[in-house]
């Protein structure tokens, strides 16, 4: 059996603005010229405080903030900047010389202060950059700023797992403990940090085999932040209602059908009504939230969890189900994402996952494009069995599509000057890549060969292979479409891809190469024929030289040194190539160049 090492080294990892690109595009856009500011809102830990920091980044500023100590002292928060004593008209005119004004927290505002805001919104010889939090009062003055339409709001939502992904990859985190961290912290930034740190602080990182990456598995740690978000979870004092939600930490989902006579329904509905579990159409009763069942386990106690714990007898049914699914969406050429919520419960405390599970959640995740997680998977799976040949096929294949083809054949034992022989001959042993639909034949039209498939493939991938067979651009974007409505990002990338070298117009050709480039950065790193070298023809030599060194992770100025241009020079060859290949900025070059060293963003 394969383990973790342990590695008593201290990761740093720092905590960089990452995601948001287009919410801080619409703050900097609001804060010109002839603007007169916005409010954000969004709940505690969305990033609010980091995102407007962020836009006024080397500006001219004054910063006020709320909090809840000194909302009855009259101008608490502009105590730095106009006397206490001051009447409304006289504060207003102490902040005549402020041209951009950041209000934090602004739900905790003293009524006077909040009152001076509204009035700056008003007259707008300020711009504001407002901050409140969801779901708390506020006073009425803030709330009027933007129901009575002085100021524009946009509400953040939490933090998405791409961008999880990308601010926790300083810390070289496992995909299977990345997505574990935004379960359980829920775009909640504030929890995020929080969790990282214990786990860090108390050496419950491991080393995963034959990679730089580090794996957490086991017990949540009771931080002081976790606690607070689940305290009216512990404070529940009804016995009925406590064993209720100790038997859902230890066992759920559980089905009311079966577990009527062990589950109070009395408690339920009080538990229901207090939105502490949510029951489904289909009269499944789950926690509502993904934190309550490893704080619930934290505080059982042994004797209790010894009772409660699910046996073996009790979750292979369970991960049974889940696994038939998990084929059955494959068969029908459907990989839209779907709870797994037992083998993501057995991966995370640590308990080996059974190979064949692990295999099909493996090609789940790797035909949805999600290449690191499908290796993760396969590596869970040669934990409980190290030479089952399903999980070395689909770390391979996982290997194989990341571009790292040597990998892909010392998996499975080949040889790095054998082509794709190793991996075709295990294919052929271990069934097709997509189920009902010939996976060597879809690999032809992906590799640019749609002749080969002939009349081998169904549904959309048949269409694929006719739209590429005629070098038909548009049909080619309407096929991608179809693809990425039905999960498979990355062959939705690729189709976009094709379809750029297949435009006539130039202006559709950008589009689908936007389109090709915005897929292939959630696809984990995938490096592929049909990805490969898009940006060739569109810049000139000396674009495509600088735009090659920027797809390798080197800043402008270390970019101009090499080069022996100013950084200045660098920057705008830089802005004229974003422009020709319709990128938003530096994190989608290396989908754009063919350059095997390039790291993803």
């Amino acid at each position: 059996m394969t383990i973790f090492e342990r590695d008593a080294k201290t990761l740093d990892l720092p905590w960089p603005f990452t995601g948001r690109e287009d919410e801080l595009d619409l703050v900097r856009g609001a804060l010109g010229a002839g603007r007169h500011g916005i409010v954000i809102t969004g709940p505690a830990g969305s990033g609010k405080t980091r995102l407007v920091t962020e836009a006024v980044r080397g500006a001219d500023f004054a910063r006020v903030a709320g909090t809840p100590e000194s909302r009855g002292i009259r101008f608490a928060a502009f105590a730095h900047l106009v006397p206490e004593t001051a009447s409304l008209h006289g504060a207003f005119q102490h902040l005549s010389d402020v041209r951009l004004l950041l209000v934090d927290d602004a739900h905790l505002l003293d009524d006077a202060s909040a009152a001076l805001v509204h009035q700056l919104a008003v007259h707008g010889r300020t711009r504001l950059l407002v901050v409140t939090t969801d779901g708390t009062p506020a006073p009425g003055a803030i709330t009027r700023l933007w129901t009575g339409e002085l100021l524009p709001r946009l509400t953040l939502e939490p933090l998405p797992r791409e961008d999880t992904a990308r601010l926790l990859a300083a810390g070289a985190l496992e995909p299977l403990t990345v997505n574990r961290l935004h379960r359980l912290c829920q775009g909640d930034l504030r929890l995020l940090r929080e969790l990282v740190g214990a786990v860090r602080e108390r050496g419950l990182l491991t080393r995963v085999p034959d990679t730089d990456e580090w794996a957490w598995r086991g017990p949540v740690p009771m931080t002081s932040t976790v606690r607070e978000h689940t305290a009216h979870l512990l404070d529940r004092t009804c016995p009925e209602e406590r064993e209720a939600l100790e038997r859902l930490a230890f066992a759920e989902p559980l089905p009311l059908d079966l577990e009527a006579d062990r589950l109070d329904l009395r408690a339920l509905e009080h538990l229901e009504a207090a939105a502490l579990v949510h029951v489904d159409d289909q009269g499944t009763v789950r926690l509502a939230h993904p934190l309550h069942g490893p704080v619930l386990r934290a505080a059982a106690g042994r004797l209790r969890a010894r009772r409660l714990a699910r046996t073996p007898e009790q979750w292979e049914p369970a991960l049974d189900s889940e696994q038939a699914a998990l084929n059955r969406r494959i068969d029908t050429a459907d990989v839209r994402a779907m709870p797994t919520p037992v083998g993501e419960w057995l991966a995370a405390e640590g308990t080996p996952v059974p190979a064949g599970y692990a295999a099909v959640r493996a090609r789940f995740a790797r035909l949805r494009g999600e290449l690191r997680e499908a290796a993760a998977w396969a590596r869970e799976g040669l934990r409980a069995a190290t030479d089952d040949p399903s999980c070395h096929l689909e770390l391979a294949l996982a290997a194989e599509q990341s571009g790292d083809t040597t990998a892909a054949h010392r998996i499975l034992g080949g040889r790095p000057d054998g082509g794709g022989a190793a991996i075709r001959s295990t294919r052929a042993g271990g069934g097709s890549v997509l189920g009902v639909v010939g996976g060597d034949a879809y690999d032809a039209v992906r590799l640019g060969a749609p002749e080969q498939a002939a009349a081998r493939l169904t549904g959309v991938f048949a269409a694929h292979a006719d739209a590429l067979a005629r070098a038909d651009g548009p049909a080619l974007d309407r096929v991608a479409e179809q693809l990425r409505e039905r999960g498979f990002l990355l062959f939705a990338a690729e189709a976009h891809a094709q379809a750029v070298r297949a435009h006539r117009d130039p202006r559709a050709a950008r589009a689908s190469r936007m389109r090709a480039v915005a897929l292939a950065r959630r696809c984990q790193g995938a490096r592929t024929p049909a990805l490969s070298g898009l940006v060739l023809g569109e810049l000139t030599a000396r674009q495509r030289e600088i735009v090659t060194l920027a797809a390798t992770g080197l800043s402008n100025r270390q970019i101009a040194e090499r080069l022996t241009l100013s950084v200045r020079t660098v920057g705008n060859h830089l802005y004229s190539a974003y422009a020709r290949l319709g990128a938003g900025d530096r994190g989608a070059l290396p989908w754009l160049v063919d350059q095997p060293d390039a790291q993803p963003a």
